[in-house]
């Protein structure tokens, strides 16, 4: 066991600060036993991409960094056991040398396996789930410092996926595989918005995976980036609803060089250095950003885009770049796309921490009435008794944990303010 005062107490976007009083670091399944059933308070705190206080505690956190990755695949199940510490990019190297590949990866290859699916992080594709999707069984370190393992398809399984910390400490996670596949890469620039939103769902399926980057002023989409598999029927898209074909890479964020992104121009190349859109030898940003995501369903795709449209005078000013992707419904009882297939309306902030917070209420405003349920690893305001009704399985989740948790061990801030709040 690596035991630490948290010396470094920021996340990865410099705009939270820890205040765990300690931080272990477990060499072994034991040693995560021993350092959950020791505490009276402790989190499970991933790569530090989250940007609020989800992953945090008046207590101890718990990083499994150190652990082995321990990566057991099996061919004839189709699926790979990892440690839930291992970054997606890591665990995505060791299933393309063996022929084998996941369904889909976030933006950022950088992130931790048990962080992205217990918060419901996703990719792009209008018949790709999120990264949770994937997920066949789990093992975890319970209050008590047990190990619970359940599989797919136990009860409560679909409540414990997506279980933002409040359940127990995620230690193995056994996920969905396919054999591999290569990726083509083309980008898009000036797509008109009314060509795109006469029909959003033909557009969204032109490919793979369809991203849209916006600063929402204007009449045109900034960018199209489209990831389309090489194995698939359809022909890749030498046209995107009037854009500009690229003839050079580009970053999402106009005027950045894109050294650190995933090969465009069409190139094909494995899963593994395409799905993503930065490649994981470099850090994509120097983490000076603020992020906030909100979830709506497909069928109100046209008038969430069209509000944000409107509001461009007071969001413009502050963002870096907005990103528009699609994704399939679920059974993942706090998945943002529970029973129902939607789009992820991303906005990458300036680092203007109170500037943005003071238009979130606005965008929620618009936003909420259709249903959009936030990110929960990003920055929003919403409280418990705002987002209850949003879930049909909130109230169950509640008392899963109370079960699973009945003397509140891992629960912290951001859970009292937004999951377990007395007006829930």
């Amino acid at each position: 066991m690596i035991e630490e005062q948290v010396r470094d107490r920021l996340n990865w976007a410099g705009n939270y600060e820890y205040r765990a009083r300690t931080m272990e670091h477990p060499t072994s399944l034991a040693d995560l036993q021993r350092a959950v059933a020791g505490a009276t308070r402790v989190s499970p705190l991933g790569s530090r991409h989250s940007f609020n206080d989800i992953a945090d505690t008046p207590g101890t956190l718990v990083s499994l960094d150190v652990l082995d990755p321990g990566v057991e695949i099996d061919e004839a199940a189709l699926t790979v056991t990892v440690g839930a510490g291992v970054r997606y990019g890591i665990l995505a190297q060791h299933l393309q040398r063996r022929g084998f590949a996941l369904h889909n990866l976030a933006s950022l290859p950088h992130i931790s396996i048990g962080g992205a699916i217990a918060t419901a992080t996703h990719g792009s594709g209008n018949a790709n789930g999120n990264l949770a999707t994937a997920v066949v069984g789990l093992e975890l370190v319970t209050a008590s410092g047990d190990v619970l393992t359940v599989a797919k398809g136990d009860e409560d399984f679909d409540g414990m996926v997506v279980g933002l910390g409040a359940l127990g400490v995620v230690h193995r996670v056994t996920l969905r595989i396919e054999p591999s596949f290569d990726v083509r890469q083309d980008v898009f620039t000036d797509v008109p918005w009314d060509a795109v939103l006469a029909d959003y769902d033909a557009a969204t399926s032109a490919a793979y995976s369809v991203s849209l980057f916006t600063d929402w002023s204007g009449d045109s989409i900034g960018q199209a980036w489209l990831k389309s598999r090489i194995d698939s029927p359809t022909a890749a898209p030498g046209e995107f609803y009037g854009g500009t074909p690229a003839d050079r890479a580009y970053h999402p964020v106009p005027g950045v060089a894109a050294d650190h992104c995933t090969q465009q121009l069409g190139v094909p190349g494995p899963w593994s250095d395409r799905l993503a859109h930065f490649r994981l030898a470099f850090t994509p940003s120097n983490g000076e950003e603020l992020q906030t995501e909100y979830l709506v369903g497909r069928e109100h795709a046209v008038e969430a885009i069209e509000a944000m449209r409107a509001l461009a005078p007071r969001i413009t000013p502050l963002l870096q770049v907005s990103e528009v992707r699609s994704m399939a419904a679920d059974e993942l009882w706090l998945s943002s796309n529970y029973q129902r297939p939607g789009i992820g309306l991303h906005f990458t902030w300036k680092p203007l921490q109170q500037e943005v917070e003071a238009l979130l209420p606005e965008l929620e405003a618009a936003l909420l009435p259709l249903g959009a349920r936030p990110h929960w690893g990003k920055v929003f305001m919403a409280d418990a008794a705002q987002l209850a009704p949003l879930y049909p399985r909130f109230e169950d989740f509640r008392a899963l944990a109370g079960r699973m948790d009945p003397e509140g061990k891992f629960r912290n801030a951001f859970l009292e303010r937004t999951v377990f709040g007395a007006s829930a």
